[in-house]
């Protein structure tokens, strides 16, 4: 993804946080559904900020990346509300160790019904790599996954 796919870059290296986050907000309830926010910090608190108000909006952080100019660019995408996947069950299983999340997630599909939604949120490192292996091979299928923080994945799982 390279910088044609960016609509708005806003500058706000030496800023204190949270003016990074308020100015990354602003700029985004201007933003039409699937636009591109490069938001530049170099203050150490974005992080954290950044994936916790992306997490309750709805937008996605699609990635960060060092600059060349100091800072570090964040690409935020202005959340799509129509085609947001929506969870008939949600079950945050972080502090879990695998196979734990995937257990867990298993016995939660024996419950549902064909073509409801689990969402699963971990934060163990090996789930993102098994994950779309067990889905296919238990007829599952996973339709989505989010970085939804530093090392916290959201996997949207329909039960096949």
């Amino acid at each position: 993804m390279g910088i044609e796919m960016v609509n708005v870059v806003l500058d706000m290296k030496g800023l204190s946080c949270p003016r990074p986050l308020i100015g990354a907000k602003r700029m985004m309830d201007e933003l039409s559904e699937g636009q591109v926010l490069l938001l530049v910090s170099d203050c150490p608190g974005t992080p954290d900020d950044l994936f916790a108000w992306a997490q309750q909006t709805g937008n996605r952080i699609l990635k960060s990346e060092k600059m060349e100019d100091g800072g570090t660019g964040y690409h935020i995408q202005k959340g799509e509300a129509a085609s947001r996947l929506k969870a008939n069950v949600s079950l945050d299983i972080r502090g879990a160790v695998c196979p734990g999340p995937i257990v867990e997630a298993k016995k939660l599909l024996n419950g549902m019904q064909p073509g409801e939604v689990l969402r699963l949120v971990s934060d163990c490192p090996g789930v993102a790599s098994d994950i779309g292996g067990w889905a296919s091979a238990t007829g599952m299928t996973l339709l989505e996954t989010v970085e939804a923080g530093a090392g916290v994945h959201e996997f949207y799982i329909r039960k096949g």
